[in-house]
C-alpha cells in the first residue's frame, strides 16, 4: 500500500529533474534544399518546413526581410524587427543585393520572397555581428548558395556581458549541391540563462583555401523570451516515457 501511495510523488520528481534537465540546451529547427546549380529555386520545402517550426513556437515574433534596406548599403545596418525590437548589423564588408525572379547573383536570390537580402564574402575576417536592443531568446535566418566552395557558417552567441554562451555549427547541403542550395536555420533559448544579446556570424573557409566563396543571408527572425511558448523537447519527452513505463512495471510487480 506504501509503494503504491508513493509512486505518484515519484513520478513527478522524475518529471521535474528531466524537465529541468532539459532547459540546459537551446532548441534548434534546420532544413536544407539543395541545388547545385546557380539557379533559383523555385520551391523550399525542407527550409520553409523548418521556418515554420521554429516560429510556431513565437508569438508576435518580428523578421527583417532588408526589402527597405537601400541596395548597395553597407555596414553599419540599422535591423528593425517591428514590436520584437531592433538591432544593427556590423562588420562583415558585405552589402544589400537586389534580386528579381529573372535575374540572380551567381546562386544567391532573396528567400523566401522579396528581392533584397545580404550579401557577404566568405572569410575570417568577414565575419558579421547582429547587436539587440534587447535580449533575445529566438533567432532564425535563411542562408542562400552556403558551401559551394567549401565554405561554413558558424553562430556565436553572446550574452550582455560579451561573454559567448553558445556556438553552432549551421548544418549545410553537400559540396555538389550546395551551388544555389537554401538553408533555414533557427534556435530558442531554453531558460533565461542563454538569452543573448549579440549573434556573431563567422564565415569560414577550409585553412589555406584560395577558394572565393560568396553567401546570402536574408529573413532574420527574433523573438523575446516572453514570446517564446512551450518548446517540445522530443528527446526528454521520450525519457519522461520511459521513466513511466518503468513506474508502471515496477507498479505492477509489486501489486
Amino acid at each position: 500500500m506504501n509503494v503504491r501511495r508513493n509512486l505518484p510523488t515519484l513520478a513527478i520528481v522524475t518529471l521535474a529533474a528531466l524537465a529541468a534537465g532539459s532547459a540546459q540546451a537551446y532548441a534548434t529547427y534546420s532544413g536544407i534544399d539543395g541545388n547545385g546549380n546557380a539557379t533559383r529555386l523555385l520551391t523550399t520545402p525542407n527550409s520553409a518546413a523548418a521556418e515554420n517550426s521554429f516560429k510556431s513556437n513565437l508569438t508576435g515574433a518580428g523578421t527583417e526581410t532588408f526589402e527597405s534596406q537601400a541596395v548597395g548599403a553597407v555596414a553599419p545596418l540599422a535591423l528593425n524587427f517591428g514590436a520584437a525590437g531592433t538591432a544593427t548589423l556590423s562588420g562583415g564588408g558585405g552589402q544589400v543585393m537586389a534580386t528579381s525572379a529573372a535575374s540572380i547573383n551567381v546562386g544567391r536570390y532573396s528567400v523566401p520572397g522579396g528581392t533584397n537580402y545580404w550579401d557577404v564574402t566568405a572569410s575570417t575576417s568577414n565575419s558579421f555581428r547582429v547587436d539587440f536592443s534587447q535580449d533575445i531568446a529566438a533567432f532564425g535566418f535563411y542562408g542562400i548558395d552556403i558551401g559551394d566552395f567549401n565554405g561554413t557558417v558558424q553562430l556565436e552567441l553572446l550574452n550582455g556581458g560579451g561573454m559567448t554562451i553558445g556556438t553552432f555549427n549551421v548544418p549545410a547541403a553537400a559540396q555538389g549541391a550546395a551551388n544555389g542550395s537554401v538553408l533555414y536555420f533557427g534556435l530558442i533559448a531554453g531558460n533565461s540563462s542563454e538569452l543573448f544579446r549579440t549573434v556573431r556570424f563567422n564565415t569560414i573557409l577550409p585553412p589555406g583555401s584560395t577558394a572565393t566563396d560568396v553567401f546570402g543571408f536574408d529573413s532574420f527572425t527574433i523573438g523575446s523570451q516572453q514570446q517564446v511558448g512551450r518548446v517540445p523537447e522530443p528527446g526528454s519527452l521520450a525519457l519522461v516515457g520511459a521513466a513511466l513505463l518503468g513506474l508502471r512495471l515496477l507498479q505492477r510487480r509489486r501489486a
